[in-house]
């Protein structure tokens, strides 16, 4: 009789926690997609870009194959874009060994002017400033190794330890980049 007991105990202690686990997952999904640890937004859905989407300048011998990139998106790059920049610039420096994982991007109609010499410049095609035309105008956008805008931050009251914290986070995780 006592080794029934045991039995029925031990397989409780493995079938319990299971069974509780999947009922609360399932019994309050709200928990679970409402909250998330990142500071910037999701961009949903992910926009796939292609070489032909984002023209680099040829000045550069860049491409968003294989590296992170922080890409600011406006038509003219005035005093905000440039205070945007700068903070591109040291989200980069602050990301320490992790630096030469990321890249910065300014994807403007307009001739931009007063730039970093770092900084790359680009045009987007038609078809992906269509996309990114949902989004207010001057946003800022993380772009993945492989080439998916996938974040984006309003550069207006941008805070550099929560982009620098995103980034950390995704780098631990990503082996791509």
């Amino acid at each position: 009789m006592n080794s029934k007991k045991e039995l029925w105990v031990l397989l409780a202690s493995f079938v319990l926690p299971i069974a509780f686990g999947t009922a609360f997952f399932y019994l309050s999904p709200t928990s679970f997609t409402q909250s998330t640890v990142n500071y910037g937004e999701f961009v949903n859905p992910v926009i796939s870009t292609t070489e032909k989407d984002i023209v680099i300048d040829e000045a550069y011998d860049a491409s968003l194959q294989g590296i992170w990139t922080l890409a600011y998106v406006t038509d003219q790059c005035e005093q905000s874009c440039l205070k945007t920049l700068e903070d591109m610039k040291t989200i980069r420096i602050l990301t320490n060994e992790n630096m030469r994982r990321i890249q910065n991007l300014l994807i403007a109609n307009a001739k931009a002017d007063n730039i970093d010499s770092q900084m790359l410049i680009a045009r987007g095609s038609s078809t992906l400033m269509k996309k990114l035309n949902s989004f207010p105008n001057n946003h800022l956008f993380l772009i993945d190794p492989l080439g998916n805008i996938m974040l984006h931050y309003n550069p207006e009251g941008l805070v550099i330890k929560q982009v620098i914290k995103d980034l950390k986070r995704l780098f631990k995780l990503s082996r791509i980049g």
